[in-house]
């Protein structure tokens, strides 16, 4: 917590809305709680913006025509938020209960308790779990090509999915790696097209179509990977540096299952206006079940769940 924050806590102060997560959803739904004058907290337990902050380039970001980096627009959401008056803690979520009229969040420091809720937990990147990948991640596997490109400078590298993500951290790590191996399971791709065009068109990148990976070996750290053609079913070695896995995501909303209902894969479920299964509770962003995980709709989301809390709050004050 910073010295800006400490004298923000009081034990037994009830504020009228608790925002869990700082990615864009959060930032959002404090700026507009800000606005709307409530006394508003938001609770992060890594770092403010979440995977808006290792995005190396956003171009489809309304209002940027020239792009702008993740952490560049995390820290102008930041400042925004800020300046409303919403107040930002660096504390883990661990658990829940939204169930009475006042809402209790705890964190492995603190307690707190708010009137309205918002749940903005955000999703991680999904593992593939095989053989090798969790022995060595950080020794050559990787899930971020801004934090770890740098490691890779000159290497031979491949990058596992074929979605929007893998192709976009393809072509940033094209700046440091001599070569980038995109794998795919499929024989086309599912990134936009504006992405595609970009990768197919770059000397640096090729492909590895219909190719699972089955292994990640190496010693002290990674030197090639076992794939397996799922046509031929042929198996053979892939020499290669590293490994960057883009293979989806999933919600990180386990601490939530019996506080709220999820869908069978884990995403909140809500209505149009964002509220969920519990009165006084409301969910914004990639974890809550809706058809775009994008900025521009975690914003959009961001900016209901708070102005549907305050109508909450507004209704109970009757």
């Amino acid at each position: 917590m910073s010295h800006r924050d400490r004298e923000v806590r009081d034990k037994d102060e009830i504020f009228d809305l608790v925002i869990l997560g700082g990615g864009p959803a959060g930032l959002t739904a404090g700026l507009y709680g800000g606005r709307a004058r409530l006394n508003t907290i938001l609770l992060e337990g890594a770092a403010v913006g979440g995977q808006m902050t290792t995005t190396d380039e956003i171009d489809n970001y309304p209002g940027f025509p020239k792009g702008i980096t993740g952490a560049q627009l995390t820290q102008l959401m930041e400042e925004q938020a800020r300046a409303f008056e919403c107040k930002i803690i660096s504390e883990m979520a661990t658990e829940v209960f939204a169930g009475g009229e006042t809402k209790t969040v705890k964190t492995v420091q603190n307690e707190y308790r708010g009137r309205a809720l918002i749940l903005c937990p955000g999703t991680e990147y999904r593992k593939l779990g095989i053989p090798g990948e969790e022995e060595f991640t950080g020794r050559g596997v990787s899930y971020c090509a801004t934090c770890d490109a740098a490691f890779f400078k000159n290497s031979k590298i491949v990058v596992v999915g074929g979605g929007d993500s893998a192709l976009t951290e393809a072509l940033f790590l094209r700046r440091f790696a001599r070569e980038i191996t995109i794998i795919h399971r499929r024989d086309s791709l599912r990134a936009e097209r504006i992405y595609q065009e970009k990768a197919f068109a770059e000397p640096k990148i090729n492909f590895l179509w219909d190719t699972v990976v089955e292994e990640i070996c190496g010693n002290q750290t990674v030197e090639k990977v076992r794939v397996r053609n799922v046509k031929t079913r042929k198996v053979r070695e892939f020499s290669t540096e590293g490994v960057f896995m883009f293979v989806g995501v999933v919600p990180k909303t386990a601490f939530l299952k019996d506080v709220v209902e999820l869908d069978q894969w884990g995403y909140i479920v809500t209505d149009n206006s964002c509220r969920t299964s519990i009165k006084g509770v409301f969910a914004a962003g990639d974890a809550r079940k809706s058809f775009l995980k994008q900025i521009a709709t975690a914003v959009g989301d961001g900016a209901t769940a708070a102005f549907a809390a305050e109508k909450y709050l507004e209704e109970r004050q009757g």
